[in-house]
């Protein structure tokens, strides 16, 4: 366990290339990330206002039953 091998330094070295060299992988990848959540952010939202809608909906057509039925 003493000092590491040309393997060793070489392997850290590629590992190193991947994650930081290049065209800016991991940049690209996060934003890739960062697009998907706010996808996913404005189709909930666009959900919870069309349930907001049916719900609305529902409760008005029971209130018109029901003062109809009285």
């Amino acid at each position: 366990m003493g000092t590491f091998s040309i393997w060793h330094w070489l392997i850290v070295l590629v590992v190193v290339l991947v994650l930081f060299g290049g065209r800016g992988k991991i940049p690209s990848l996060m934003g890739d990330v960062a697009k998907g959540i706010k996808s996913f952010k404005s189709n909930m939202k666009d959900e919870g206002a069309e349930t907001a809608k049916i719900e609305e909906n529902t409760n008005t057509a029971t209130r018109e039953d029901e003062t109809a039925k009285s």
